[in-house]
């Protein structure tokens, strides 16, 4: 067989003879994408680390445009404490400070926020879950700022 190519969009594939014509060949052609291979390490992390009601877990994600954390108890299925750069009050501090949501300074704030509402909902342990994200930039600045407002993992 000579050259041999992908239709991504239904999975076939060409196969190529010289000597005879093309023929199809039902094959998948499955590239997965970094959201399902983030979704996926999550699930393998998840496996491992579950929220108590002594210890919940500090869930983080990160989209495009804006932080997100929770403090969440797995046991009883309940969110005890979430902030987010979309909160209303960081929302204007941000806009006053003249900083981008999508900026490491932002996401600290947002770890500051989270350990703030924590602490009044009586939390001083968590778990920390980086969503699958890797440990760096954006989640590394809600762990550090979830550290300096009180929290402890």
């Amino acid at each position: 067989l000579g050259e041999r190519g992908c239709n991504d969009n239904d999975g076939t594939m060409l196969a190529m003879n010289t000597a005879t014509r093309p023929r199809a060949v039902t094959t998948t052609c499955k590239t997965a994408s970094r959201t399902d291979k983030r979704v996926k390490r999550h699930q393998r992390m998840r496996n491992k680390i579950a929220g108590t009601t002594e210890r919940p877990r500090l869930a983080v994600f990160k989209s495009n445009e804006h932080t997100y954390a929770q403090i969440i108890d797995d046991t009883q299925g309940v969110t005890l404490a979430a902030a987010s750069t979309l909160s209303k009050g960081l929302r204007q501090t941000l806009s006053a400070d003249n900083v981008n949501a999508k900026t490491v300074s932002a996401a600290e704030m947002v770890g500051k926020l989270v350990a703030e509402a924590g602490k009044a909902a009586g939390v001083e342990k968590v778990v920390f879950d980086r969503g699958g994200f890797l440990y760096h930039g954006r989640i590394r600045a809600v762990a550090e700022g979830a550290r300096e407002g009180g929290l402890d993992f």
